[in-house]
């Protein structure tokens, strides 16, 4: 049985930010309950020369676009990160969500042989194969990001668990 590249990719990430969605939402409520300052929970991070929750989110929704937009050989948009509040990241993971969601299944489909070039023409230049793209590169870098994320925030006391992190499949 093989897996296609598109079950392994665009389904994923939309049901991860779907849980990521949920646990910035309950982390939002989690900080308007306790009276907590909701900066104090985006600017938290694990250790000091990590990125905060709000670079954790921005980076996790970056992933999942110019991954899913790289197998669809198509431009990867460009987000500005400027958010830099519950709402914006929210704003940004429906963005994401919605671009992801527009691709065509059969583009992404092809890609397991495409050549993609990660920053072309820089001395960290990587060449891949779409599969080895998603599944060495994409894949962990993503849930790198997302868990670390759902981690500042269960570190911070927001009530959180497995199932909010996996979201709904």
């Amino acid at each position: 049985m093989t897996v296609s590249l598109y079950a392994a990719s665009v389904p994923v990430f939309q049901q991860m930010l779907g849980g990521l969605s949920a646990v910035l939402h309950k982390a939002e409520v989690h900080a308007a309950e306790r009276k907590i300052e909701p900066d104090a929970l985006l600017q938290a991070r694990l250790y000091p020369d990590m990125f905060a929750l709000l670079r954790q989110v921005q980076v996790a929704a970056d992933f999942a676009k110019s991954v899913s937009a790289r197998l669809a050989g198509v431009e990867v948009p460009k987000m500005d990160d400027t958010e830099a509040t519950f709402a914006d990241l929210q704003a940004r993971i429906a963005k994401t969500l919605t671009f992801i969601g527009g691709l065509p299944q059969a583009d992404i489909e092809g890609a397991a042989d495409r050549r993609i070039v990660t920053q072309a023409g820089t001395p960290k230049e990587k060449v891949f194969t779409g599969q080895s793209y998603l599944l060495n590169y994409g894949l962990p870098h993503f849930f790198f990001h997302t868990t670390t994320a759902y981690a500042i925030l269960r570190h911070n006391g927001v009530e959180v668990g497995k199932k909010d992190y996996v979201g709904k499949y």
